[in-house]
């Protein structure tokens, strides 16, 4: 079945766990979800990091929670964004995927009137590490190849992956004031995914049972010292 999943608002943890709890348990299934959240802003942080210099690039104002994805990428701050994820199977690199998608969601977004393009400079490999200098890398400070930005130049989608054997976790944030309550943004990402992988979706609410095994892993996992200072 491809779907378009609804959940609960959930905390950042929550989020990360049934992203993971999805992606492993209906391999071969399209699966879209657009995050509703609680539990105040949040910040989330790439696989490969070191929680140390994630923490000391954290700006010192920030009051909210800290996780680690199971993706890769850099930090994220989760305030205003529209974040998302995307449950597919392919065998294409990651590359590919990542400019295909946003491609797909850039051209969405034009029809609704917010102009994007994309980035496709080439940048060092630096620019891919976890973190330069001892500090982490932030996803959103510099853009790295088929990214998203603003006309300013500013980053305004990217998106982090992992793969479960021929299953593709894609995690991705547009950040735009206010996007996250934005309908224009909630129906660009929709329409990108369609385009991107040529399929209807059908609205659905995540089952219960999916539900109850993230909030446990949640609790077992994602929230503890063990996960967030893995690195």
């Amino acid at each position: 079945m491809n779907t378009l999943l609804t959940t609960p608002p959930l905390n950042v943890y929550e989020q990360m766990a049934l992203d993971e709890t999805l992606a492993r348990s209906r391999a071969g299934e399209i699966i879209l979800r657009l995050y509703r959240w609680t539990g105040g802003p949040a910040v989330t942080f790439g696989y490969a990091q070191f929680v140390r210099e994630v923490r000391r690039g954290i700006d010192t104002s920030f009051k909210g929670s800290i996780c680690r994805r199971p993706t890769g990428g850099g930090v994220v701050y989760h305030t205003e964004d529209l974040t998302f994820s995307l449950i597919f199977p392919s065998q294409e690199r990651p590359s590919t995927i990542y400019a295909q998608l946003h491609q797909s969601i850039r051209t969405a977004l034009t029809t609704h009137g917010i102009t994007a393009y994309a980035f496709t400079q080439k940048v060092p490999a630096a620019a891919y590490a976890p973190s330069q200098h001892h500090t982490a890398n932030a996803c959103f400070v510099n853009p790295v190849e088929n990214d998203l930005l603003l006309q300013t130049g500013q980053k305004m989608l990217g998106g982090a992956i992992r793969r479960f054997g021929s299953t593709i976790l894609y995690q991705g944030s547009l950040q735009l004031p206010g996007a996250r309550e934005n309908p224009a943004c909630k129906q660009a990402v929709i329409e990108g995914v369609r385009q991107f992988l040529g399929v209807a979706l059908q609205v659905q609410p995540v089952d219960e049972s999916a539900l109850a095994a993230a909030r446990t892993q949640a609790d077992t996992q994602y929230q503890t010292p063990a996960w967030t200072e893995k690195f």
